[in-house]
Formats: C-alpha cells, sequence, structure tokens
C-alpha cells in the first residue's frame, strides 16, 4: 500500500470506523482540508464537528474499503457501509493529496445500498484487482471519449464502439446487464421526462483497467453528482459501477460545493 493509499484508508478505518477522529487527522490531513462532502465544513475542524455526533449517533459501525486505485495526486475509494447493523450505504470517495500524500481535498457521494441489480449484481460487488497498469492513459483516454461522444453527445448509436456487446456487467440497481439493459435503462428515463444529460466531468481519474468519473449530471431538471466506475478490457467498458448523490444548495452543503 502506498502511502497516499494509506492515509485515504487510514482517514476512514481509523477515523471513522475506530473512532480515533483527532488521531487520524492528524496522522493523515495535511495543512488545508477543502470539503465537498455534504453536510460537512471546510477543515480538520469541520470534520471532527460533523463526525463526533455522527459516531455517537452511531455506535455501531462496519466499513469496508472495496475498491481503491490512485492517480497522481488522487485516491479513489469505493467503499460498502452498514450503520446500526442494518441501514447500508454505498460511498466514492475521491482524495487529493499534498507532496507528503496527506489529505488536503475531497469529494463524495453518498447513497443508499444493500439493493440487488436485475441481473442479481450488488452495488458493489465484482473484480476489485488493479491490472493492466500500462493501459492506464488509454483507458481513461477510452473513457473520457465514451462520456463526450455518448453520455454527452447522445451518439448512442456509436455505444457498441466503446462498451463490450459480449460482456457488460452492470452495478446500478435499475439497469440489467448488457448493452440492451443500458438502452432499456436510457429509453424509461425519456419517457419519464428524467434523461440523464453529463453538464460536465469535474474529475477524471484511472489505474490500470479502472476509471473513475466525477461528473454533474441533469437529470429531468435535477442536478446529480455522479460517480461512474468503469472496468475495461482491451479498450472496451465491461463493467460499471455508480454513486450518485442530489447536488445540494449552498447552504445545505456547508462546504466549498459538491464539485
Amino acid at each position: 500500500m502506498t502511502a497516499k493509499l494509506d492515509s485515504a484508508r487510514g482517514l476512514y478505518l481509523e477515523g471513522i470506523l475506530a473512532g480515533n477522529i483527532q488521531e487520524a487527522l492528524d496522522a493523515y490531513v495535511g495543512d488545508r482540508y477543502t470539503q465537498h462532502s455534504t453536510g460537512v465544513a471546510d477543515g480538520k475542524e469541520g470534520f471532527r464537528a460533523f463526525f463526533e455526533p455522527f459516531l455517537a449517533r452511531n455506535p455501531q459501525r462496519e466499513i469496508e474499503v472495496v475498491r481503491a486505485i490512485e492517480d497522481g495526486s488522487y485516491v479513489f475509494l469505493h467503499v460498502a457501509q452498514k450503520l446500526g447493523g442494518s441501514a447500508q450505504w454505498v460511498t466514492a470517495d475521491l482524495f487529493d493529496t499534498d507532496e507528503n500524500d496527506r489529505i488536503v481535498e475531497h469529494w463524495d457521494t453518498i447513497a443508499p445500498g444493500g439493493r440487488t441489480t436485475p441481473s442479481g449484481h450488488t452495488q458493489t460487488d465484482g473484480p476489485t484487482q488493479v491490472t493492466d497498469h500500462e493501459r492506464t492513459a488509454e483507458n481513461k483516454d477510452r473513457v473520457a471519449e465514451f462520456i463526450a461522444v455518448v453520455l454527452q453527445g447522445g451518439e448512442t448509436e456509436l455505444l457498441r464502439e466503446y462498451v463490450s456487446a459480449a460482456q457488460y456487467v452492470q452495478h446500478n440497481p435499475d439497469i440489467a446487464d448488457g448493452i440492451e439493459g443500458f438502452e432499456d435503462f436510457a429509453a424509461r428515463l425519456a419517457e419519464e421526462g428524467k434523461a440523464m444529460t453529463y453538464v460536465k466531468v469535474h474529475r477524471l481519474v484511472g489505474q490500470g483497467n479502472f476509471v473513475v468519473a466525477l461528473s454533474e449530471v441533469d437529470s429531468g431538471g435535477t442536478s446529480l453528482a455522479v460517480f461512474d466506475i468503469f472496468r475495461l478490457e482491451n479498450g472496451l467498458i465491461v463493467e460499471h459501477w455508480d454513486n450518485a448523490e442530489p447536488v445540494p444548495t449552498p447552504a445545505v452543503a456547508n462546504s466549498s460545493g459538491k464539485f
């Protein structure tokens, strides 16, 4: 594990899971901590002010870091949480780090967990190992192009140039496996007036076979912050996880904004 990954995992597992907030902040956070998590203010003080009562409200906590990738100064974690033995949540977290590998900025989305897809997958299961390190740049370019052409440009007829027709495993609870599942889901949203338009990609990071995008998405007039996690094989997307959260108003955000 690198020092950057150690910082991100440590803040979660030592600070939140074990409840050692101050010790984790001292060990893993840099001179500043710019916060984009809804309800959490900037700085170590903001983190402490949010999580001290959170820990008191939730003495029973389970946290599993399912996936972890790093790209330059960035670290991404895909996390499953259970609070009180029953309430389940999925979190996608992106951290930026300083020259000492300490956290200086954080973005996230938090969504209800415990759901399965029409094809029987959970929101977090599937491969976790980072492979194909030599294809990192190529895979990032492919995902960036896919988002620009298909999700932003609406050229859905080109979907098969980016997504595998032979294998497309889907972890969104509302979408079945395969390209047809994606197409059916998009058609349903359009019929309901909730078609998703990718307004802007704010961050795109990758390592080997995994690429993650943090995007601002309009869904029928509702602004969402969406993390999309893609797994690629031989230049094609073969698996997808996502995590979405409504963009809060500035008063509710209590931080530097969602992006």
